[in-house]
């Protein structure tokens, strides 16, 4: 009997399971590194052309960081004191359980460090505060 040789073929196919297997990999490493990577303070920034605030009956509470980067509350015994970061903490979570919807807003003076105006909204939202304004002067009387 004679012999027939059988050919084989080169395979023009190609395995792409491990690609998969690689990139599912990286998937689940990108899901798990990307919130931690992200940092910082959730801010609704106004529009260049924004309107004056909503006037509510209620008065808003106002957090002020002062040049030398001291909390004024515009609640309380002394409004012209400082308080820790602790008390208006506090302060804040006390107000927010008695009127839920009260509005939050910062005034920070031109001259302080611009960490100490993030680390009030930054206790502002530990504190509850869903979203925080800021208070600026307008333009007219910013130079004088």
């Amino acid at each position: 009997m004679a012999r027939q040789r059988i050919r084989k073929r080169p395979m023009a196919e190609i395995n792409v399971v491990p690609y998969i297997d690689v990139m599912l990999v990286l998937l689940v490493i990108f899901m798990i590194t990307a919130p931690l990577l992200t940092q910082g303070v959730k801010v609704e920034l106004p529009q260049a052309d924004a309107e004056a605030v909503e006037s509510t009956n209620d008065a808003p509470l106002i957090v002020t960081v002062d040049a030398a980067g001291n909390y004024h509350l515009n609640i309380g015994d002394d409004t012209r004191k400082g308080i820790g970061a602790e008390v208006l903490k506090k302060r804040v979570a006390t107000v927010l359980r008695r009127k839920p919807g009260i509005q939050v807003l910062v005034r920070g003076d031109r001259d302080v460090n611009y960490g100490k105006v993030v680390r009030a909204m930054t206790l502002l939202k530990q504190a509850g505060v869903e979203s925080v304004g800021l208070v600026t002067e307008p333009a007219d009387n910013a130079s004088k």
